[in-house]
């Protein structure tokens, strides 16, 4: 695979973003500020007179507004000043869920705390906080729903959602502790997210900044600390891919991934650019790539990253369990593909605790007829705990082809300790280095149905 195959030319023309328009300030539409009064109304009639008037900011001072579902419109950016916080209300019956839809687990999710549908020119900015309160309000919500958290998890809102705009821009806006994903984008084109801060932890599913089917994306300058998956892409949808998306300088630290594509993976993955983020302290992989609900993921490129204490450090998965998650509006997707992807200068360090155990550093795997093909790994130094045994060397791996998608899926432990791939097609090792911090007897390097594999030391 030659590399200009893979170069990304990507001009993005956005819209102008927020028409030029008056300020509206929420205490003029009655907002207390005092966190005791629910403020959500009189910000919400801010906000659609800026709408009805063309356009303009809407206006957060300094003060504790507790709220439940506020729903941006059109040419209105939301504007939060220094010392302002939108305080999430722990009632799990006032918000609202203006798109239902099933995640990757099967339970239906989508009620959210700000949220915007089917708009324009829309926006976030500021030096202000949104707090979701995740924790206290899972606490209140059990307290009456005795479900499994499995079950009920799917209730909690989301901190912000953004489904089907056109012209979305947040900037300088501090996220926090949300009661389900922090951020989901689905469906929206021509999206700007800068200097972010997301500190999201506390419940399960706290994923930070998720991309699904949304196409002209710039993402950077962000810093997440997620109990989730901290920079996730998806598709749970067949109808739009996430397709011309460039992030760059990024801080991740997640108890899951820390960058991810293809939990769920309806439509494709196209034409990605991720470049000079640092991930640390990921409990459950730091680079993982899938396709496994019909989705092309191609013409990828991750490069210039470090890695710190983290487990797992790449996967990349081509599967067949083929989810349908819009139940109502989709259907059952043929069997996807995964080629043209190049992962290049990575510098990770993996944490001694894994979940493969001894860890590992790479794991490949397509599915028979199905193969990962052209992947490229290139200038990648991992350093590993070693400690592999002669007997791990003989395990034989589950192909798993239906399963969720997971490191777990093919543990506890891998029978190479460096590379292990399966079901590949012209896939290039330059310059792969793997340091042991102990004695390793497994192999560095195992291929099992691979076709074409180029190695340069």
């Amino acid at each position: 695979m030659k590399e200009k195959l893979l170069i990304i030319s990507i001009l993005f023309v956005f819209c102008s973003a927020i028409a030029v328009g008056k300020d509206f300030n929420v205490k003029n539409f009655g907002a207390k500020g005092n966190g005791k009064k629910m403020d959500s109304p009189a910000i919400q009639k801010a906000i659609d007179k800026c709408a009805e008037s063309g356009g303009g900011r809407v206006i957060v001072p300094p003060g504790t507004y507790l709220c439940a579902t506020i729903v941006l419109k059109d040419n209105v950016m939301l504007s939060l000043q220094k010392d302002a916080l939108l305080l999430g209300t722990t009632d799990i019956n006032a918000y609202k869920n203006l798109d239902p839809f099933t995640e990757g687990l099967g339970i239906e999710v989508g009620s959210a705390f700000i949220v915007a549908i089917d708009a324009k020119n829309i926006g976030l900015e500021g030096e202000g906080v949104i707090d979701g309160q995740g924790s206290a309000l899972k606490a209140k919500h059990i307290e009456t729903d005795t479900r499994p958290e499995g079950q009920r998890w799917g209730l909690r809102p989301f901190l912000l959602r953004i489904v089907r705009c056109d012209g979305v821009k947040i900037k300088d806006i501090t996220l926090k502790y949300a009661g389900a994903w922090t951020s989901h984008y689905f469906q929206s084109r021509n999206i700007e997210i800068d200097n972010v801060k997301i500190q999201s932890v506390g419940v399960a599913h706290n994923d930070g900044i998720n991309i699904d089917g949304c196409q002209e994306v710039t993402i950077s300058n962000c810093d997440i600390l997620s109990g989730d998956d901290a920079l996730c892409f998806k598709s749970t949808s067949s109808k739009m891919p996430c397709k011309n998306i460039v992030v760059n300088n990024m801080r991740l630290k997640s108890n899951q991934a820390g960058i991810k594509m293809g939990t769920e993976s309806m439509s494709g993955f196209e034409q990605i650019k991720i470049t000079n983020c640092h991930i640390y302290d990921t409990r459950n992989g730091g680079i993982k790539l899938f396709t496994v609900d019909g989705a092309k993921l191609r013409d990828v490129i991750i490069e210039n990253i470090t890695m710190e204490n983290v487990r797992t450090p790449m996967m990349f998965r081509l599967g067949a369990r083929l989810s349908v998650f819009r139940k109502n509006e989709d259907v059952q997707q043929p069997v996807g593909s995964f080629e043209r992807v190049l992962i290049k200068n990575v510098k990770a360090i993996a944490d001694d605790d894994s979940q493969l155990n001894p860890p590992s550093g790479i794991l490949i795997t397509g599915i028979p007829d199905h193969y990962i093909t052209d992947l490229t790994l290139e200038n990648i130094s991992i350093t590993l705990l070693g400690t592999g045994t002669e007997e791990h060397a003989k395990r034989i791996v589950p192909e798993a082809i239906t399963e969720y998608p997971e490191v777990k899926t093919f543990g506890p432990y891998l029978p190479a300790y460096g590379v292990w791939a399966r079901h590949v097609k012209n896939l290039i090792l330059k310059n792969v280095t793997f340091h042991l911090k102990n004695a390793d007897y497994r192999p560095e390097l195992i291929f099992d149905d691979a076709v074409n594999v180029k190695i340069y030391r």
